[in-house]
């Protein structure tokens, strides 16, 4: 039960990202760019923290090593600042089903591209779940109508699944993605000095809503991912995070008046099917 409860806390979390990024940017209290820098600062902040308070316990290192950090680092940029344009129009729960099903459809082309035997269940599974975003994409939905930000989250999608190739195998992942935060901030503040100014000025809502992202829902939310994963086992964690697409609809509408389409409702069964189904272990002799 304990074990369950906090996977449901971090999943809810995660899907809280999408639900806090698209009530910030999507109506209008702060523009993509300072949420997404913002958003890194206070992650940073947050997770910086937690490695040094575990190094003064004697429990870990501060540094993890250099292996990763540049290609985590610019793979984290790329999922942020994709996620924050997208969420200019997607809805939260579309934006959390394309990012989620892009980040599983970039880890099977990444295993296919290190050589790694592939089962033939996950051929099937990533094939429903490529065919449920084609599915949600198409002219006449929602998502297909914008598919410029569909195209962004896409991209923020593949960032992240980038990011998780990257750390496949890390000894102290909590300190990889602390440190993966804090060597972005250099390159995200030079994005900030040197793009064109958002056209929604900041509110203070809007800062209080990134703010909570990165410490919170990011910081606190990844931190406590990598307490449960090792409970969870590589498997069950990936089926576990089949949920966030749905708490993020349901977040959105609670929260943002959005609506449950029947295409959404195809569209996840085929992709958040296809990951189950590609998965799930398989059958010993």
């Amino acid at each position: 039960m304990r074990l369950l409860l906090l996977t449901a806390l971090t999943m809810t979390a995660f899907a809280a990202n999408s639900v806090l990024n698209r009530m910030a940017v999507g109506t209008g209290l702060i523009g993509p760019v300072d949420f997404a820098v913002i958003r890194l600062l206070a992650g940073a902040g947050m997770l910086g923290a937690l490695v040094g308070l575990r190094a003064l316990a004697g429990r870990g290192a501060v540094w993890p090593g250099t292996r990763g950090r540049v290609a985590g680092s610019l793979s984290l940029l790329v999922y942020l600042f994709g996620f924050s344009f997208a969420y200019l129009a997607l809805d939260a729960g579309s934006g959390a089903l394309i990012l989620f099903g892009m980040v599983q459809v970039t880890m099977f082309a990444g295993a296919l591209a290190l050589g790694e035997r592939v089962p033939a269940r996950r051929w099937v599974g990533a094939g429903m779940a490529f065919l449920g975003l084609v599915y949600l994409l198409t002219p006449g939905s929602g998502a297909g109508e914008v598919l410029l930000h569909s195209a962004l989250m896409a991209a923020a999608g593949i960032g992240w699944g980038f990011y998780s190739l990257s750390a496949r195998g890390a000894r102290d992942p909590l300190g990889a993605t602390a440190w993966n935060f804090i060597l972005a901030v250099p390159v995200a503040g030079l994005v900030f000095a040197f793009a064109p100014a958002d056209a929604v000025p900041a509110t203070a809502s809007g800062v209080l809503l990134s703010v909570i992202s990165g410490a919170v829902t990011s910081g606190l939310g990844y931190a406590l991912w990598y307490r449960v994963l090792p409970e969870l086992g590589a498997a069950r964690g990936a089926v576990a995070q089949l949920t966030v697409p749905v708490i993020a609809l349901v977040g959105g509408m609670a929260l943002l008046g959005e609506v449950l389409t029947l295409r959404f409702a195809l569209s996840a069964i085929l992709v958040l099917g296809g990951v189950a189904f590609a998965v799930r272990p398989a059958r010993q002799a």
